[in-house]
């Protein structure tokens, strides 16, 4: 891997910035460098969200990725909109397909369609689906695996709300199994 720029955009609330993060320290633990640079707007829940990720063998110059995308993972109809003709060809749109009915309508890129939000709901807990859209990653790249998504999750949550960190292992699990 040389490096790898990934965007996540949706909806404040649908843990984007979360999502995020934690794929920032998965990369920190595997002793890549990362840069994460978030962007929200001022309402916060139910406005705009995205940050974006860089993940690289090598010094980052800039932390900016709004071109040249890698990987977009879209949970809404705004996301794909505003940042679908940034992906590289080449490139892969990961897309929250219970919310995003359309198309993605170009041939370029891998689309990878996963139908995170009905799912989380499924498991009791709409606010996984950012989790459930994490399959997508672990599916379709090689920056990590099952078991770095399980610790960096416990590092995060276990402590304080074991609980959380088992659904959102959970929510994981249930997205490998939609992408199977």
């Amino acid at each position: 891997m040389a490096t790898t720029r990934i965007l996540f955009s949706g909806f404040g609330g649908q843990g984007i910035l979360t999502l995020g993060q934690l794929i920032a320290s998965i990369a920190l633990n595997k002793g890549k460098e990362v840069t994460w640079m978030p962007s929200y707007g001022a309402e916060m829940r139910g406005g705009t969200a995205n940050c974006s990720v860089i993940i690289s063998d090598k010094m980052i110059g800039s932390p900016i990725t709004s071109t040249n995308i890698d990987i977009l993972c879209a949970m809404n109809i705004p996301s794909i909109v505003k940042f679908l003709d940034n992906v590289k060809p080449g490139g892969q749109v990961y897309v929250n397909s219970s919310i995003v009915k359309e198309p993605i309508d170009r041939t370029d890129v891998e689309a990878v369609l996963l139908d995170a939000t009905n799912i989380a709901n499924k498991l009791g807990n709409i606010r996984v689906a950012n989790m459930v859209m994490l399959a997508a990653f672990l599916q379709k790249t090689d920056l990590f695996t099952f078991g770095d998504v399980e610790e960096v999750l416990h590092q995060r949550f276990a402590e304080k709300y074991p609980q959380l960190a088992a659904l959102n292992v959970d929510a994981v699990k249930q997205g490998l199994e939609a992408l199977a």
